[in-house]
């Protein structure tokens, strides 16, 4: 049985604080479910305060980032300031967290850029020391990484269970994803630290199809239970589908055809992109689906449609 659709704003900035509100409002009142940011070093509002302040001006917008970098942050910092968030925005809170990957964040700031299976073990010590900290009593750990030592955190998350959204490209990050997460991110191969000719190369319809083989072998049973989650980056509403695609298909590494089929692209009608990601999400599961800020008015048709069902 499929999931009913989402849909999610990725926003970055705004000139000011009532910018910033007024954005988070529409995002609300045009039927989005969630609205996120990422964690990066390239002139972005700071996700945790701007999150907030978006889940103040708004009553039902989910708030997250797609995602906080555990590397920047240590788990008890991030597990007091996650439960804070959401205990203030009243148990809106979609919290994403990766083990990092854009190189350029590590060498500005002075951060070690650890080999990829340092960075995902670490994370995934996070998310264990997050969610015993947030359970009843004092929490103790002692990992590869990090070391607890009876802390009883508070004050606790108010939902029950914090949703839990995991992204990835490669067979590890996605079958760990499967075993763990609430909502799977499945992304390109962002491995090598760059956006380059290697991350088109893996983002066509068919690698997709195998990245969900790994989410599924990593989840097992519990497969079903999980939220499947796609960023498309290049998604517009235009009348002339196949002459788009052949404009866009270069800056993806692809021809039109292949532009049209991969996941990170949605182009055409209303009518086309609604048929789209209904078939999408037949074939590979994705229900929960994340634009840009510059698709907010353009796609709420789409949204309309829908959400929901």
């Amino acid at each position: 049985m499929p999931k009913p659709f989402r849909f999610a704003i990725q926003a970055k900035s705004a000139d000011d604080r009532t910018a910033w509100v007024e954005q988070a409002r529409m995002v609300e009142d045009l039927g989005y479910s969630t609205l996120s940011l990422p964690d990066h070093f390239d002139g972005q509002l700071a996700p945790t305060p701007a999150l907030m302040s978006a889940a103040d001006a708004t009553t039902t917008l989910r708030v997250g980032a797609l995602v906080w970098c555990n590397d920047y942050r240590h788990p008890v910092t991030f597990a007091l300031e996650m439960a804070t968030l959401d205990l203030l925005s009243e148990g809106r809170l979609e919290l994403g967290i990766g083990a990092g990957w854009m190189k350029s964040d590590y060498d500005v700031a002075g951060i070690t850029y650890d080999r990829p299976g340092v960075r995902i073990t670490r994370m995934y010590e996070s998310i264990d020391i997050l969610q015993g900290l947030w359970g009843e009593g004092p929490f103790s750990y002692a990992g590869d990484h990090y070391t607890i030592d009876s802390l009883d955190l508070r004050p606790k998350p108010l939902q029950e269970r914090v949703p839990i959204l995991i992204g990835g490209g490669g067979p590890r990050m996605l079958g760990l994803a499967g075993r763990y997460a609430d909502i799977v991110g499945v992304n390109p191969n962002l491995h090598a630290g760059v956006i380059d000719e290697h991350t088109a190369a893996d983002a066509t319809a068919e690698r997709y199809a195998e990245k969900i083989g790994w989410v599924r072998d990593g989840a097992g049973a519990r497969f079903d239970d999980i939220e499947l989650q796609i960023r498309v980056f290049i998604a517009m509403i235009t009348d002339d589908r196949e002459g788009t695609a052949e404009a866009l298909g270069p800056g993806l590494g692809m021809d039109a055809g292949q532009a049209l089929e991969s996941p990170l692209a949605v182009v055409g009608t209303v009518d086309q992109v609604v048929d789209t990601l209904i078939e999408r999400r037949e074939t590979y599961g994705f229900s929960y689906v994340t634009m840009g800020a510059e698709n907010i008015e353009s796609f709420a048709p789409v949204v309309a449609r829908l959400a929901g069902t």
